[in-house]
């Protein structure tokens, strides 16, 4: 959510879904830059955590370009 917020221009969407056996996240922003990996910043905390923290509580992730640019990431969370 951070990443949308910092890196989307300040339009993002966000919903929660409940699944048998599986909650999820999806965040939706028009950023052209997909989700990576980076070394966090542990100095001066200017981020690098959120898709560490994703990819590990997540049992599942999916990344989906939009068709005008940006993306919605998907995260498939145990119950």
């Amino acid at each position: 959510m951070t990443n949308a917020l910092r890196h989307g221009g300040g339009s993002y969407t966000l919903r929660f879904a409940a699944h048998p056996g599986t909650g999820g996240v999806v965040v939706g922003e028009p950023s052209p830059r997909m989700p990576r990996m980076r070394t966090p910043n542990l100095v001066e905390g200017t981020g690098g955590f959120g898709w560490h923290m994703a990819n590990e509580l997540a049992h599942h992730i999916v990344v989906t370009p939009g068709p005008e640019g940006g993306e919605t990431v998907r995260v498939f969370l145990p119950r």
